[in-house]
């Protein structure tokens, strides 16, 4: 084995290939749901996976915490993706205590006037509550669903495959690319025309084209826009809510939650890897990543011990790997250049509230009913317009002050969560921009400190909620609010994006992070990528990792 590795080293000094026996230990940088997934392949796969984790615990942006005495949230994430059906079969979480929640209806979108919408598993019980609004919606939600499910299908084909090389395909990309050219034929001439007007278009403009009622576009359109720089009316945001589509055809996507909160879910994801023949090492902090001839030779962690390795793979953001942990003078200039340019910024903040009670939403009657339709996902957000007027204020630095909001009460399904009788209510909230800009009485723009806004964005929160819950704001024992600063400084999403980078057309796909680098590879030989910043990026799926696994796997052997 001894001789095997400086074998190897010495064809690495040379610039040869990578070529890595079986057996070897690969570093796999952070412990968020891609890089556990990732590790679970490798390990599968014959190697040794190390998996370092700087924070106390696993999951990343999939996390269960307590943030008020006696109360726990899934702090960042609420709901899964769901997990890619492959992946999931291939893991088998439900060997380590795993259990999934699904409500049902799925998501309750109440109006200030006292009008609601219910989304059901069943598009035709949906479509029936949709009646009372606009018999016309009613009639073609479900075409409209059946529509969803047969465009969902190419974006599914599409999110599991690698992108392919632009300049010198392989013959595997090229079956593939056949593969999925089979897929949009299969869609038939309508279905074609359909697909290519729908991808560039704004989601308003693709909601517009099935429905009247505004709370049912805003409801649908909002899952284009989620965790996105993008307002309803930003062209590309069709092409999001159909990537989204792609792990849940259901057209309010999915609600899933896990017993225990998402740190279940990451929790199991470990408990996998370990079985298969991961280590995992928590409280280790990488600091810096070693390159020696253009190519990765070890890692250096916060107490300086040093890991030699033949491969690294990072499930960091692509910016914070290869600006923070690698000396940006090892990289191409042009290739340095188009990461720079690869848009990190976040527009989510994330509101966590503990409560007395329930809240009384007057959309609602106060009967079991009512619990059961707060059981899902809750939709604030009534118009196209209002979602709109909440992505303007983020252009110009400022959150909005009526913010769109997704909202869940996981507590209803799930009270270990929480005391008795008390509840969790746990809000994304859009949109919030990592750059504040704070302009004084005399019109001067400057940079804005978060933490200053932090209590202002949480009774924001709270206020806008009341338009709806009249009750909720004498129910708070207690607030935890994460700003956009706070993703980045604590958890450790550069810029505050909780996907890594923007989700748009520009950086999707084949330029997923950049142009000619798609592939989980880097420039430097052994440095691999395998989080949401690479494709297809949509979220607690695990696409990212188990295709980034698969071309890791292929190039290592």
């Amino acid at each position: 084995m001894e001789r095997q590795f400086l074998a190897l080293r010495r064809d690495r000094v040379k610039g040869g290939p990578l070529i890595m026996p079986i057996g070897q230990r690969v570093v796999i940088i952070g412990g968020g749901h891609n890089a556990l997934i990732t590790a679970f392949y490798l390990a599968k796969g014959g190697f040794k996976p190390l998996v370092l984790e700087r924070r106390e615990m696993v999951g990343g942006g999939a996390i269960t915490e307590e943030f008020h005495p006696g109360f726990r949230a899934s702090t960042l994430a609420h709901t899964l993706g769901p997990l890619r059906a492959d992946v999931a079969k291939d893991l088998q979480l439900e060997k380590f205590e795993y259990e999934v929640i699904h409500p049902d209806p799925r998501v309750f979108a109440p109006a200030p006037d006292g009008k609601a919408l219910f989304f059901y598993n069943d598009a035709a019980k949906t479509a029936a509550g949709i009646a009372g609004l606009s018999a016309k919606d009613a009639a073609k939600y479900t075409q409209f669903a059946e529509s969803l499910v047969e465009t969902a299908g190419f974006f599914k084909q599409l999110t599991s495959i690698t992108p392919p090389a632009i300049d010198h395909p392989t013959p595997e990309d090229l079956w593939n690319l056949l593969k999925t050219g089979r897929g949009v034929r299969s869609l038939g001439k309508t279905g074609i025309f359909d697909l290519l007007r729908w991808g560039p278009m704004a989601v308003a403009d693709f909601v517009a084209e099935f429905f009247e009622t505004e709370l049912l576009r805003a409801t649908i359109a909002a899952r284009g826009i989620f965790g996105t720089a993008l307002g309803p009316w930003s062209a590309g945001s069709t092409a999001v809510l159909l990537l989204r589509a792609a792990a849940d055809s259901h057209p309010v996507g999915s609600a899933a939650f896990p017993r225990g909160g998402l740190g279940s879910f990451t929790r199991a994801l470990a408990e996998a890897a370990k079985r298969a023949g991961t280590e995992i090492r928590t409280d280790a902090e990488v600091q810096h990543i070693r390159i020696k001839d253009g190519a990765v030779s070890g890692v250096v962690l916060a107490d300086d011990e040093e890991i030699a390795v033949a491969a690294v793979v990072s499930g960091a953001d692509p910016k914070r790997t290869l600006f923070n942990l690698v000396d940006p003078s090892q990289l191409d200039p042009t290739f340095a250049n188009r990461m720079k340019n690869f848009r990190a910024n976040g527009n989510v903040a994330k509101v966590n509230l503990a409560l007395d009670g329930l809240p009384a939403f007057t959309a609602l009657d106060s009967n079991e009913s009512s619990l059961k339709a707060l059981s899902g996902r809750v939709h604030i957000g009534p118009g196209i317009d209002y979602l709109e007027r909440a992505f303007d204020a983020s252009k110009y630095g400022e959150f909005s002050k009526s913010p769109w909001l997704d909202v869940t009460i996981p507590t209803i399904l799930d009270p270990a969560l929480a005391p008795d009788g008390k509840h969790v209510l746990s809000a994304y909230v859009q949109f919030a921009p990592y750059k504040l800009i704070d302009r004084s009485a005399g019109g001067v723009k400057k940079e804005g400190n978060w933490d200053a806004h932090r209590k202002e964005l949480g009774d924001t929160v709270i206020k806008t909620l009341a338009t709806y819950a009249p009750n909720l704001p004498g129910l708070v024992e207690g607030i935890q609010v994460i700003t956009p600063k706070d993703l980045e400084t604590s958890y450790g999403f550069t810029g505050g994006h909780i996907f890594h980078g923007e989700l748009a057309l520009d950086q999707l796909f084949t330029m997923r992070p950049v142009l000619d680098w798609a592939r989980y590879k880097t420039p430097i030989r052994g440095l691999f990528l395998c989080g949401s910043g690479t494709h297809p990026g949509n979220g607690l799926t695990g696409a990212s990792g188990a295709n980034a696994a698969r071309e890791i796997i292929h190039a290592l052997r």
